[in-house]
């Protein structure tokens, strides 16, 4: 691996990931606020998603952050939505949003919110301010107020209009609430300092004309209020004692600080963390909508998008979200975590819970000669050798069976164990087997169809003669089992850090061709018919997988892989390492 900084929560050399013991920056924060009296020893949080689209793994960190924090110091906690922009939002994601959270395990109870409530309180802020000659109306275009803004090394220029009196300002706000004027001729700006070194503190735009419905208050209102302005009141208004957001909000602090000020309002600490960024993956919520507005995915829960309902949908339980989440922290400063870690928090909690069956991708027909043609055993499998009180199922042994494809070479290299012209293997849960004929297509050489003889005296174990094997496959019989389609997920991106877009490219050009392989000619054993959409199993040597909660159906099984066997977190820790 290239890259050689620390990534965030990253564990010492030589061990696996585990939860951090430390109390992080934000808690030890905390800590001083309860031992000083600060907010009279309450602790209470909030998570203010805009919804204008479904949340995606960052925004897991987010809430997992805001939530516990809240959780482990008895407090409390709300979800707000940060809905003032009507030509972005529905109803759809409202309720997206509060079916991913409370599939991760968080209940806010009966403190859910709108920033959208506070309407009128807002417009009542925004008039205060006017009142105290610290708003003003302007009528330059949004591009004007870009230019008059001015830049980081160039200071901004006063509005020609932020002299206006109190009486006019009022008036004109007052005529923009009534819907005189059209869509972005006029906004109302905070008063603060435009030769402000930080460009937010340059008269910001607190209000704009907008002539959209809203999905809650429908026609009522034809002004909105921006965020910065909307998002600290409604701190102040519920009463929130720790506003916690990411890093790109470090520089809207003073501007979060002047309203409430100014207004003589209850003041919240904003506190900024480091926000998710996820290798070969992206967690922009603008960029998710354009890979499904323009087709690149099937959708918001397709299973390669980092969305908690593509998540959910591919098969990762909420519990390894959260225990990747935990495992990662809070930290100051942006990094990079590697897929891997989030792989590894999912297959560490699915080899404890996932039942073990057996399935095969692309089968390989083998006739076993000596077993009677009638003949059909039931044999006992172990469900979960991790948690012995799953006990065991019955799966049917016939003589003619299905094996991978992979698990048979005709002219085997060096440390090929598996089965070979000659050789003897075990079949899982049955008997020993020898391979004795390959049976060819005529026109294309490939191999259809294997002869093989069994041993009875092998059944379930080893053989009463003391003979070993070197390798176990795993089958189906080819009568019992049913057909299946199974879709093989890698990363969405080839890129490490897509977003890093080098010259002449686009981010389009790092979508991973590979990021989906279906394969249906899979055959699973008999008794995942009768398993619910959803459900996480292992197929014995493949992975763990999902039956898909969208496509299947009776008679139609559609199984998507969660993650592979293989731990590539060790893989990781030991190139860092140079081993």
């Amino acid at each position: 691996m290239n890259d050689s900084r620390k990534r965030e929560g990253e564990p010492a050399d030589g061990e696996r990931p585990a939860a951090s013991e430390s109390k992080d920056f934000i808690r030890q924060m905390v800590d001083e606020d309860l031992r000083t009296g600060k907010y009279g020893g309450r602790v209470h949080t909030r998570f203010p998603p805009e919804p204008s689209g479904y949340l995606h793994i960052g925004h897991a960190k987010a809430f997992c952050i805001d939530f516990g924090i809240a959780e482990d110091y008895g407090g409390l906690y709300n979800l707000r939505f940060d809905d003032t922009n009507p030509c972005k939002e529905s109803q759809e994601f409202v309720q997206a949003i509060e079916r991913d959270i409370r599939w991760m395990g968080f209940d806010w109870e009966d403190r859910c919110y709108f920033a959208s409530d506070y309407f009128e309180k807002l417009h009542a802020y925004a008039i205060q301010l006017i009142g105290m000659g610290k708003a003003y109306v302007c009528d330059l275009s949004q591009d004007e107020i870009r230019e008059y803004r001015g830049t980081l090394t160039r200071p901004g220029r006063n509005s020609p209009y932020r002299d206006r009196s109190v009486d006019e300002n009022l008036a004109i706000f007052e005529r923009m609430r009534a819907g005189e004027f059209p869509d972005g001729s006029r906004t109302l700006r905070a008063k603060i300092d435009m030769a402000s070194s930080n460009i937010n503190m340059r008269d910001p735009v607190i209000y704009r004309v907008l002539h959209a419905e809203h999905h809650r208050t429908g026609n009522r209102w034809c002004i909105y209020p921006m965020y910065d302005f909307t998002h600290c009141l409604s701190d102040s208004i519920e009463g929130i004692t720790h506003s916690l957001c990411s890093l790109e909000f470090e520089d809207n602090r003073p501007l979060y600080d002047w309203f409430l000020d100014q207004l003589g309002v209850h003041s919240p600490q904003q506190i900024e963390f480091a926000r998710l960024n996820l290798s070969h993956t992206v967690l922009s919520k603008r960029i998710l909508r354009r890979m499904v507005e323009e087709g690149y995915v099937s959708g918001w829960d397709d299973p390669r998008m980092p969305t908690l309902i593509g998540m959910r949908r591919r098969g990762y339980p909420h519990e390894a979200i959260r225990s990747f989440c935990d495992r990662i922290g809070v930290a100051k400063a942006d990094s990079i975590v590697d897929f891997a870690l989030l792989e590894f928090c999912v297959r560490e909690h699915l080899n404890k819970s996932a039942p073990r069956v057996m399935a095969v991708l692309r089968p390989l027909r083998v006739v076993i000669e000596n077993y009677p043609e009638d003949r059909v055993e039931d044999l006992d499998a172990i469900n979960n050798p991790e948690d012995a009180s799953t006990g065991t199922r019955k799966v049917p042994f016939s003589r003619v069976l299905y094996i991978e494809r992979d698990d048979f070479m005709e002219d085997p290299p060096k440390k090929f164990y598996r089965l070979t012209p000659g050789r003897e293997v075990r079949l899982r849960y049955a008997y020993f087997v020898k391979c004795v004929d390959v049976v060819k297509d005529e026109k294309t050489g490939e191999v259809v169809e294997l002869r093989c003889t069994y041993d009875p005296a092998t059944r379930g174990g080893d053989s009463p003669d003391g003979r070993k094997v070197k390798a176990t496959l795993h089958w189906v019989s080819a009568e019992h089992s049913l057909p299946a389609e199974v879709r093989l997920y890698d990363t969405l991106f080839t890129k490490r850090n897509p977003l890093a877009v080098d010259d002449g490219k686009e981010l389009t050009d790092y979508l991973n061709p590979d990021s989906v392989n279906v394969i249906e000619t899979c055959r699973v054993e008999p008794g995942l018919g009768k398993v619910d959409p959803g459900a996480r199993l292992q197929f014995e040597r493949l992975g763990y997988f999902c039956l898909d909660s969208v496509d299947s159906g009776p008679g139609h099984l559609v199984f998507n892989r969660t993650v592979m066997l293989r731990d590539t977190w060790a893989k990781i820790k030991r190139t860092a390492k140079g081993t």
